[in-house]
């Protein structure tokens, strides 16, 4: 149960995410909630299938630019996931680029303060029952 909670904690972390670099980078757009919810799901998926090929195919060009282009590989990824998700637009690479460091970082403070280190990622409040 902790692993479908985790997912969707991560799920929603990365939705909030692209919503608020919607707002800052005006060459991402979304049609609706679902091109939103659906670009979340597959930005994670490609992050976490995808991106492992792409890094070990790059290691040298990743070893010249000092790690660099790593970010390269974040930007193409979000790249990817725009041509497939119908409603969700990336206006070109440096946008892509710039708004995947940002989605980045953002996602990485919000998930300080949802996930805690230990055995229980996720703290979940106990129910105390209706004090009367």
């Amino acid at each position: 149960m902790n692993n479908i909670i985790e997912f969707l904690a991560h799920w929603g972390v990365t939705a909030l995410s692209l919503w608020v670099a919607g707002f800052i980078f005006h060459g991402i757009s979304f049609s609706s909630k679902k091109s939103l919810f659906v670009s979340a799901l597959l930005l994670g998926l490609a992050n976490a299938v995808i991106r492992p090929a792409v890094i070990l195919l790059t290691i040298p060009l990743t070893l010249i630019t000092f790690g660099f282009f790593l970010l390269v590989i974040n930007a193409l990824m979000m790249l990817l996931v725009s041509s497939i998700v119908p409603g969700f637009k990336v206006s070109g690479f440096w946008t892509a680029f710039f708004a995947s460091i940002f989605i980045a970082v953002l996602s990485f403070f919000v998930g300080l303060f949802i996930f805690q280190t230990g055995n229980n990622p996720i703290i979940i409040p106990a129910h105390q029952g209706l004090i009367i």
